[in-house]
Order: structure tokens, then sequence, then C-alpha cells
């Protein structure tokens, strides 16, 4: 069985996480992104970080983010999120998640994401075993952008 290299999810933004113009705030933002791929990997690739993390010591941390806001996620909208391993490493992970209104028309935000693979018992950087590079290779979906700043160029509609 094939699995999918663009994975899925809706959330609903919740007032909490809005700021006083009923936008999501931005910092909430990765929250709802971060949150959502954690999801669809443990749902569509039956891998559960935090079980690793307790049975293996190994998990992942985050590098660096870089984010771009678009439009605005608005209080109680449905949203669709939706990510893709764009390039990975022996030791790192490299993702794409981009955030939408519910029917995919309109593109809220865009976030890169690295996350370096961590020995959480000897606390240092740690290689992805075999099985886990073999699982990286069969779902990686490359962009053709050099940079995020270029990535998001060709992901913004073009006005006419």
């Amino acid at each position: 069985m094939e699995l999918s290299k663009v994975l899925e999810s809706k959330a609903k933004i919740r007032f909490q996480d809005c700021d006083p113009f009923n936008h999501l705030n931005n910092a909430s933002y990765i929250n709802y992104m971060i949150n959502a791929r954690e999801d669809q990997i443990e749902k569509h690739y039956q891998l559960d970080i935090f079980k690793l993390a307790k049975t293996q010591g190994i998990s992942w941390v985050v590098g660096s983010n870089q984010i771009a806001y678009l439009k605005p996620a608005l209080v109680m909208e449905d949203v669709v999120i939706d990510s893709q391993l764009i390039r990975h490493t022996e030791n790192q992970l490299h993702v794409e998640i981009r955030m939408w209104n519910h029917n995919k028309q309109e593109l809220k935000a865009v976030m890169w994401s690295t996350f370096i693979h961590f020995n959480l018992l000897k606390q240092k950087r740690w290689n992805h075993h075999e099985e886990l590079m073999k699982l990286f290779q069969s779902v990686v979906k490359p962009v053709e952008a050099n940079n995020f700043e270029e990535r998001i160029l060709q992901l913004k509609p073009q006005k006419v």
C-alpha cells in the first residue's frame, strides 16, 4: 500500500487562540500547524512520536520555523491544514505545512519547520534508524523552491 505524501486534516479556530481583532494570534498558527502534523503522521504513518520518546528515548525537536501569514484565520472558522515532508537527512526532517480556508481556495499561512532527530537519553542529535529512513524516502515530496521566500511567491495567488 502506497502512503500519502500530502497529509490533511481539519481544525476549528478557537476563541482563546485569537487576538482582539478575532484573528488567530500569530504564535497560535504554529501550535495549530504542529499539532495537525503530529496527528497526521500518527494517523497515516502510525508514527507516534510520543510513544517513540517513551519506549526508545528518541524524538524530534524543532530546530527552526519560518512562517508567512497570508490571510487571517478568524475565530470559529473551519480550516484545512495539510503538510508534507519536503526533504530529509540522516538526522533532520524538513516539513512544509499549509493552512487553508475550509474549501482550500484561500491560503492563510505557510510554514517550513526543521525537526532535529534527538536522543533524549544521551541528550544529543541522533541519526534516524533504517526503518525511519525507508519511511521518509517513501513519503518525501520535494518542492521546487530554493528557499522559503521563493516558495511563498510560488504559492501566493498571482494578481493580474
